[in-house]
């Protein structure tokens, strides 16, 4: 038979007067335009998921760090004792680069002027050594020292004596003259020998009376010459005598031939 039409839909009011379906106003629920509510939800889910992330790299963090202390609690008591040994080790190596790049940058910052205080050091100590070595003429305080021989002369032994204690009293440079005015330097390797006629000085032969020429502290020197037994008192009771005199400045210049040393070398 003939269908019977179905109930229609509900009509609303329309707001501008007559009425709406019911489909007509979900279609238009539907489109209506996105409002300030859902931007918020929006930028919630923004953070949330911000707070979700860091939650997540803190658990991470944090089971490493206890497995780190599981391995370390777990390890024996040799292999701890290994483990600092060469932590420490490494902290050494590190603080000895930083002392040695410390080191090399006051040594650029300083520049002239520390390579110029290391010249004059270093010209200073060959100075020294040249004047030691007697390859080099000697001034400076001092005294002479003049020696007149008694019945038996003037022996090597009594040059050497006085030589001795001029050194132990501090002397820097000496020489000594004969009648003659010949002089000798007298370094670490000067020998005195007895000659006819005189006394044998390295290798020239010198004859009295003698005159030693000292650089030094004047008043140490000839307190070590007047001691009791000494060069003054032995040659006095030989028949000799022995004058000293104290000068502001006295010059060493005899010189000493260059030695070359077949043997000896530094040790490094």
């Amino acid at each position: 038979g003939p269908r019977k039409p179905g109930p229609r839909p509900a009509r609303v009011p329309d707001p501008d007067g007559g009425a709406r379906d019911d489909d007509a106003r979900e279609t238009d629920q539907g489109e209506r335009p996105a409002g300030p509510d859902r931007r918020r939800t929006g930028s919630a889910s923004v953070v949330i998921g911000l707070l979700l992330a860091l939650l997540g790299f803190t658990l991470v963090v944090q089971l490493r760090g206890d497995s780190l202390d599981s391995d370390l609690a777990a390890m024996r008591e040799d292999d701890l004792v290994r483990l600092q040994s060469d932590l420490t080790a490494q902290e050494d190596r590190l603080q000895k680069e930083i002392n040695d790049l410390e080191a090399r940058q006051r040594q650029l910052q300083s520049g002239a002027e520390g390579r110029q205080a290391a010249l004059g050091e270093a010209t200073k100590r060959a100075d020294e050594l040249a004047i030691l070595a007697g390859t080099v003429a000697a001034t400076g305080p001092g005294i002479e020292v003049r020696m007149i021989g008694g019945k038996d002369g003037i022996k090597a032994s009594d040059v050497l004596n006085a030589v001795e204690e001029l050194r132990g009293a501090g002397a820097e440079a000496m020489q000594i003259a004969g009648g003659d005015g010949t002089a000798v330097r007298i370094v670490a390797s000067t020998a005195f020998v007895d000659a006819d006629g005189g006394i044998q000085v390295g290798t020239a032969r010198l004859a009295g009376p003698y005159t030693l020429t000292v650089v030094g502290s004047s008043r140490d020197m000839r307190v070590a010459l007047e001691i009791p037994d000494g060069l003054v008192a032995s040659v006095r009771n030989d028949g000799g005598n022995v004058t000293i005199d104290e000068r502001d400045t006295v010059e060493v210049s005899a010189l000493s031939a260059p030695v070359a040393l077949e043997h000896a070398r530094p040790v490094s």
